[in-house]
């Protein structure tokens, strides 16, 4: 039987996703999870062959998540699967050890050919993302950075939930942080992305494509 752990806050998409895995994986046996919190314990009582990782679900810090489970199981092969931006997420979750990264929006035969690679040990990266990639390293002159990706796993973090109009003390609470170190990373943030205050950092945010409804 090949255990699979499916982590997403939505419980229709959990379902949906369910029962794809287990038409394309016959033998599979897939636990679900809402949260950070009950995706880890899952994944510390079981061996998963393939653990699948909504990016936002409440009560999670994902990038710390992924980190936490890669300590205590290092073999643990982890699929991320959100909406979030692939050029500023994916890069900062394979670098963590996720093995690959997929859209929500991705055709049924892409994410098909994530979850065969990735239960293989191999790495995932969809055909748009090679794409951003390759034209980094070919035109760097020409090619303008992503301002986003000028910022730490923590910073990314923490950006999106002000761009979720999270006050200081909300993200603090959620991060399990102090609220004056959410203020010094909201500061360094702004600072990086040369922004002065939320509206001009949700503007940038939507011209580069940094934050998606999930």
């Amino acid at each position: 039987m090949t255990k699979i752990l499916l982590a997403d806050d939505h419980a229709i998409i959990r379902a949906g996703l369910k029962i794809y895995i287990e038409n394309i994986i016959p033998d599979s046996n897939t636990d679900e999870a809402y949260d950070g919190d009950s995706a880890f314990k899952k994944m510390k009582e079981n061996d998963y062959a393939l653990i699948i990782l909504d990016i936002n679900m409440p009560a999670t810090d994902s990038f710390t998540l992924v980190s936490n489970m890669l300590t205590v199981k290092p073999n643990s092969k982890i699929l991320m699967f959100s909406m979030n931006s692939e050029e500023i997420y994916a890069k900062k979750y394979i670098s963590l050890g996720a093995l690959g990264y997929i859209n929500k929006d991705a055709c049924a035969d892409e994410i098909m050919t994530a979850i065969n690679n990735v239960m293989r040990g191999k790495r995932y990266i969809s055909p748009s993302l090679i794409q951003i990639l390759a034209v980094s390293a070919l035109d760097k002159k020409s090619h303008k950075q992503n301002p986003f990706e000028l910022l730490s796993s923590r910073e990314l973090e923490i950006a999106r939930h002000i761009m979720k109009g999270d006050s200081v003390s909300e993200i603090a609470k959620h991060l399990n942080l102090h609220t004056s170190t959410i203020g010094t990373h909201k500061a360094r943030i702004f600072d990086k992305l040369k922004c002065k205050n939320i509206i001009d950092m949700n503007e940038l945010a939507r011209v580069h494509k940094f934050v998606q409804s999930d």
